[in-house]
This record gives structure tokens, sequence and C-alpha cells, in this order.
């Protein structure tokens, strides 16, 4: 079944300059839709080491909370309704399983994050959305 509106849009971010190049891409596609923006941010269950950040849960608490206020200015700034949300687990599978159950019309995500190791085309974040999702993936490069 292909959904013709989009009313809820999940937006993962994670602080990188990529990650808010997909919010800017789904503040432009809130705008054109009428719909609503939830920003996501998932403390992986498995520690990365990668400026500017390190897994400390107390850090990434309070980077989570600077992440999905900044966001939520910058969608306030173009008249779009957005709500900041965290989860702790596996990145593409927090986006994937949260986008589904709370039943979003579809993922914008930037390419690549903070991951120590950058592949070629894709991040390997955005690349397992992609795959995973059952709902349409939007990746910003």
């Amino acid at each position: 079944m292909i959904k013709t509106k989009i009313k809820r849009i999940l937006v993962p971010l994670d602080g990188s300059k990529n990650s808010y190049r997909g919010l800017d891409a789904a503040i432009y596609l809130a705008r054109q839709c009428g719909a609503t923006i939830t920003g996501l941010f998932v403390m992986s269950i498995y520690p990365k080491s990668f400026a500017p950040i390190t897994y400390d849960k107390k850090y990434l608490m309070k980077a989570a909370r600077e992440f999905m206020e900044s966001a939520k200015k910058r969608a306030a700034q173009n008249g779009i309704v957005f709500a900041g949300k965290t989860a702790i687990g596996n990145e593409s599978s927090e986006i994937v399983d949260f986008a589904t159950k709370n039943k979003f019309d579809i993922i914008v995500i930037g390419a690549r994050g903070l991951g120590s190791v950058k592949e070629v085309f894709l991040g390997s974040v955005s690349n397992a959305v992609a795959h995973k999702s059952k709902i349409p993936v939007l990746i910003v490069k």
C-alpha cells in the first residue's frame, strides 16, 4: 500500500552535519505536506569512540537534549512542530522499530553520521535503515 499523504516524519539525529542536513530536508518536506517532525537520538548499546562524542550516558543524554533543542528551534523558525525523543539500543534497529511502532509515514536520515569509519557512499546506520524499513526512507547526502 502506498501512502500519498505525509503527516509524520521521523528524523534520526546524532549532532552531525549530515543529520542536520536530514533535518533541513525534513523541514522542507514538512512545510510542503503540513507534517510534524519527531527527532530521535539513539544511544548505542555498543560503545564507540569517536569525536566529539564519547560513550558516557550522562554526557550523551546532555548532548541529546542539546541536539533536540537546536532541532526544535530550527523547525520552529520554519513553522514546524517538532518533538524530540531518545532511545537506547542498536541504532538502525531502534530507528526502524520506533518508526514502525509510532506509525511514521517516512524516515528522513542523513547519509553519514558520527561513526568512526565512513563508508564510501552511505553510513552504516542509514544503509541498514534503508534495508530494514518497511516505510519509505529518504537518505540525504
